[in-house]
């Protein structure tokens, strides 16, 4: 993970800019567990492997910023301790010696309702109401779209929240079981119709579109971050964003956006959809038995991403036109 292997990454050149990623730490001071497929658990163990991380990324003393793609804190976790362990991770994260970006993911939102969690996480929430999505610009070439996958969602809103509302209607018409968290009888893509999984709202899919606009206008190449994949060939089809094929359909109107990095299917995944676009769908840090990481850091070029992962985090080169 040194600076030759960075060299030799970008073809002989120094990247624009680095940053540090991790995805599903879901720590929760609890035995370990199982998945309800049976994956184990290390519940306490990826508190090690965040530690673990940003000692390697402040070891590496040239990371602008890093990203946690969601989940920080586990949905069994006892709700009485949910704010001492976001607080706990939160520490950790913030021994980072640089900017640190937050995404929503559900197990976020089973610990704590929006308007505790976002504070906590120091999430950008410019137009208020308790929304996760924002931008930010590490250097003029570069945009960084992060979308809030749970904007449309049975939980994290008040239970009377419109959202709130939407997503359990949506819910009782694509899934027909009484656990909504059963795919159970559903077909094919429709698997993705789970509680634990959301959607981007009408007012988001706008701010989305503007934003990718804009980035067009000054030339910039987006990278899209989110919770939840967006491309089926990177993902099992539960762990999609109910609509990802809108949001899709929005991306693929401009040709600004380079790469989509998610977290939320812990095996992770790669794909190149069909306008080119690259889908990096993150390995988890909860999964790694004791003795074993998952974290990386990328390095960003003009017309490439190099993701340089750790252990089991798979490292990959995303190539694409400038």
């Amino acid at each position: 993970m040194g600076s030759a292997n960075r060299l030799t990454n970008g073809q002989g050149r120094h990247p624009l800019f680095s940053f540090g990623v991790i995805s599903d730490v879901q720590y929760a001071d609890i035995p370990d567990g199982c998945s309800f497929i049976g994956v184990p658990r290390y519940y306490r163990h990826s508190m090690l492997v965040l530690q673990r991380a940003v000692k390697s990324w402040n070891n590496l003393k040239n990371l602008n910023f890093a990203i946690n793609f969601g989940d920080i804190v586990d949905g069994r976790c006892p709700k009485d301790q949910s704010v001492n362990a976001v607080n706990k991770v939160v520490g950790e994260f913030e021994k980072f010696n640089g900017p640190l970006y937050h995404i929503i993911g559900n197990h976020c939102l089973y610990n704590l309702p929006r308007d505790k969690l976002l504070p906590l996480l120091k999430i950008p929430n410019p137009r208020g109401g308790g929304h996760g999505y924002y931008d930010f610009s590490p250097t003029p070439e570069y945009r960084f779209v992060v979308l809030d996958g749970y904007d449309i969602s049975a939980i994290g809103w008040p239970h009377d929240h419109p959202n709130t509302l939407e997503a359990l209607e949506f819910l009782r018409r694509k899934n027909p079981n009484s656990n909504k968290n059963s795919p159970e009888g559903l077909e094919g893509l429709d698997r993705r119709f789970l509680m634990f999984n959301g959607a981007v709202g009408k007012e988001q899919m706008e701010w989305l579109d503007g934003v990718l606009q804009d980035a067009t206008n000054l030339k910039q190449k987006v990278i899209v971050c989110c919770h939840l994949p967006l491309d089926p060939s990177a993902s099992g089809q539960e762990a999609l964003l109910w609509n990802y094929d809108q949001v899709m359909d929005v991306i693929h109107r401009y040709k600004c956006v380079k790469v989509c990095l998610a977290g939320h299917d812990h095996e992770g995944g790669h794909s190149i959809d069909s306008h080119g676009i690259h889908h990096r769908v993150l390995e988890a840090a909860l999964e790694c038995p004791p003795g074993t990481f998952a974290y990386g850091y990328i390095d960003v070029y003009d017309n490439m991403l190099s993701l340089v992962g750790t252990d089991r985090m798979k490292s990959t080169n995303i190539s694409f036109h400038p």
